[in-house]
């Protein structure tokens, strides 16, 4: 029976339909790949899609799944190595940008296996993602997000919170349009640059450890100033009454 594959076979074809999967995704987004062009591409019949995932919406969330717990993973465990050689010390933002970022970075340099074309398809889902799709990832994030977000409050007490929230929204941004491509530096430059994930890693760590640190945005100083010179006047009424 064509549905009950010997184990063995088994695992390759569930991998060959993911493979398939994920590079359709990516060249022709979610709504535009069916399963019978996913399945064109791996080799199998539909029966073999519909007994390892059963539905597009399975399928999906496992081409997700099956990169997201290793990397995730691996997040939590180097920033689990750095808080410990810190003795509970707050961390240093570098540590943080490494241990989240650094570690997505390595997982796109293994072109291979498909890192590359992972971390890309999952750089066009965060700014293009169906419904079910951001519940999904919502879900899978949600420990390493609470887990970075206590470490960068502590590693930077000065900087407001909402703020470092922006800051890290910018920042999962530009890892994404960075590993998408270099097009818009061959706009810019009229030539094509090096698209090499790891010639990229080093300028784009640069880079995301710059906008953490950077200055509060001008309008926050202006605002704090202004309700400081509010404040003086006010407290001194009050003082004599």
């Amino acid at each position: 029976m064509a549905a009950l594959e010997p184990k063995a076979a088994n695992g390759d074809t569930r991998e060959r339909i993911l493979d398939a999967a994920e590079s359709l995704f990516l060249d022709h987004g979610f709504e535009g790949t069916s399963m019978r062009m996913i399945t064109a591409q791996a080799g199998v019949n539909l029966a073999a899609a519909n007994y390892h995932f059963g539905s597009k919406e399975s399928l999906i969330q496992e081409v997700f799944r099956r990169r997201l717990h290793w990397l995730n993973r691996e997040r939590l465990q180097v920033l689990d190595a750095f808080e410990r050689q810190a003795g509970g010390a707050p961390l240093k933002p570098s540590q943080i940008v490494e241990a989240f970022f650094g570690t997505a970075l390595r997982l796109a340099t293994d072109i291979e296996h498909g890192g590359l074309r992972f971390m890309r398809l999952l750089g066009r889902t965060y700014t293009d993602p169906t419904q079910f799709v951001r519940t999904f990832l919502a879900a899978e994030y949600a420990d390493v997000v609470e887990r970075f977000s206590v470490a960068l409050f502590r590693a930077l007490p000065d900087v407001p919170r909402e703020e470092i929230l922006w800051r890290f929204h910018f920042m999962l941004g530009a890892m994404a349009y960075a590993l998408a491509g270099t097009d818009a530096l061959q706009i810019m430059a009229g030539k094509v640059p090096e698209d090499d994930p790891a010639a990229i890693a080093p300028r784009l760590m640069s880079f995301l450890l710059g906008g953490l640190r950077a200055p509060l945005p001008e309008v926050k100083v202006k605002k704090n100033a202004a309700r400081a010179r509010g404040a003086g006047p006010r407290a001194k009424g009050r003082g004599a009454a």
